[in-house]
């Protein structure tokens, strides 16, 4: 089994290696790194730090250009146009080179201090290392509850199992991270995509702490439905299996209801028949019908964006020295 030790002897590599999608994080930068480096410094002296950023209009760009001048083991990956935050997650995967590699948001409310247990679980053999959300301060109750239902329908219905209450936040081995990076998939649920892998993981509770600073600019609510959707779609068929066992619940309901009004009509017994019945059964299958085509849609839609095969992500510049996908050693 690889050992922190044994890594360390070998020297070819960074040993661990913290990737950091960001976006408008001007204000958590500085805090972030403050927490962060001591820790990492107490772990090994071997490691880099990997900021993947979506252009933004405020400081965060010169704010981490100021901190990696002063220490050359923080990167930078800037893209062309914002991807977002899993495309960025990804291309940090992408260009780290650690034995293991963390992902964690710079807001803080994933506690950097949980690294060490991470790395712990590491050492011990486990080539996934997720925390697990115990509590979610800061968050609406609205979020919460859309996060809820999320996990609960994804834990039933999704072809892997994706462990509820967890996030981005983890760590993975080298060969977890090989092999997500080949993955073809243009969605980025990393959650899903490190189920896809496999191989021997864990999860730690935590609790989560509130933002740092600001307000988040990833995982809005929206974007939290967009993720959901992503593990619901991205890992399962079972939405297209229950539209059509709907289907034909409701033809047969209606089948029925019509047998039914034939015999009441032959025996003249009166029964209650005109307009507000017609339009709220014509309603009810058309919305039938509309939510089926939406399911039909979603996966379509993603078949579409897959066959395309455009890039994931286009880096526009880059602050250090990263080994590229094809091995080669790229500087700015």
């Amino acid at each position: 089994m690889t050992t922190l030790e044994n890594i360390s002897i070998k020297g070819t590599s960074p040993l661990l290696s913290v990737v950091v999608p960001v976006y408008k994080e001007e204000k958590n930068i500085s805090p972030f790194l403050k927490r962060l480096i001591p820790l990492m410094e107490k772990l090994t002296q071997e490691y880099e730090v990997i900021f993947s950023m979506d252009p933004a209009t405020d400081q965060t760009e010169e704010v981490i250009v100021t901190h990696l001048k002063k220490n050359p083991k923080i990167k930078l990956l800037k893209f062309s146009r914002r991807f977002g935050q899993p495309m960025a997650t990804l291309a940090g995967l992408q260009y780290s080179s650690g034995d293991a590699v963390v992902v964690i948001d710079v807001d803080l409310q994933d506690p950097p201090e949980l690294i060490e247990v991470m790395v712990k679980k590491w050492r011990e053999g486990y080539d996934v290392v997720m925390a697990q959300r115990s509590s979610r301060g800061g968050e609406t109750w609205i979020k919460r509850l859309v996060s809820f239902l999320g996990y609960r329908v994804i834990s039933r219905i999704a072809d892997v199992k994706i462990p509820s209450n967890t996030g981005d936040f983890r760590l993975m081995s080298r060969r977890v991270v090989r092999e997500l990076v080949c993955l073809k998939e243009v969605h980025g649920f990393l959650r899903g995509l490190v189920a896809v892998v496999g191989f021997r993981q864990i999860c730690i509770p935590f609790d989560r702490d509130p933002r740092f600073s600001g307000k988040g600019n990833y995982n809005r609510f929206l974007g939290s439905l967009r993720i959901g959707l992503n593990g619901i779609f991205g890992f399962s068929t079972f939405p297209l299996t229950f539209s059509t066992q709907f289907g034909f619940l409701v033809a047969g309901v209606s089948f029925f209801m019509s047998l039914t009004y034939l015999c009441l009509k032959i025996w003249g017994v009166p029964f209650p028949m005109g307009n507000p019945t017609i339009v709220i059964i014509v309603l009810f299958l058309g919305g039938v019908q509309l939510i089926s085509v939406g399911i039909l849609g979603e996966y379509i839609g993603r078949i579409y964006e897959e066959v395309k095969q455009r890039p994931k992500f286009i880096i526009e510049k880059t602050w250090g020295t990263f080994k590229n996908p094809i091995g080669s050693v790229k500087e700015s």
